[in-house]
């Protein structure tokens, strides 16, 4: 259920935050323009499908010289998106927020906002962006071309395409969250 809390937040609401800060459940939280997005934690087959994505894709990575990340910032404290993971060139690494990554991964959830966020990624320059999507058992690989993203069959980054990613993934049986 989306809620949004105008300024001045309720005192309880401050200890909500300070709890999930204290709690690690505040690290897929995103600021969308000043905007607190919270995520609830994602569930065990969006955590399951993203292990395999990480084991698929670590090798490919290796080879092409970039580093695999799971949950980090892109952007700022102010304004900022966390993908389900990255690949990221070792020269563009930033010790806390990210100004850019060569690619993000992101697994649709229920009554997620993954395309709410490409103009985002555009605007940073994420070079390709990949999505899963368990419901529909597909995947959707982009590249940035003249400020805006295009569906490509195979990345520039690494030796995969879309097709050859949705045939050794092992799709949940239920849609992930």
């Amino acid at each position: 259920m989306p809620t949004l809390v105008i300024d001045p937040a309720p005192g309880k609401f401050e200890e909500l935050l300070e709890q999930r800060r204290r709690l690690g459940l505040d690290r897929w939280d995103e600021v969308w323009e000043g905007v607190l997005h919270m995520m609830p934690p994602p569930s065990r087959e969006h955590e399951r499908l993203a292990s395999r994505l990480h084991r698929l894709l670590g090798p490919l990575a290796d080879v092409a010289g970039l580093d695999l990340l799971g949950t980090i910032g892109i952007g700022d404290k102010d304004d900022n998106r966390v993908p389900d993971l990255a690949l990221q060139r070792p020269g563009d690494a930033r010790p806390q927020w990210q100004e850019t990554v060569a690619l993000v991964v992101e697994i649709r959830s229920p009554e997620d906002d993954t395309f709410g966020k490409l103009d985002f990624y555009a605007e940073h320059g994420v070079g390709e962006l990949l999505i899963v999507d368990p419901s529909a058992r597909g995947v959707d690989w982009r590249a940035l071309e003249a400020g805006g993203y295009r569906p490509v069959e195979r990345s520039g980054l690494i030796e995969l395409g879309p097709a050859q990613l949705a045939a050794q993934l092992d799709w949940p049986l239920a849609a992930a969250s």
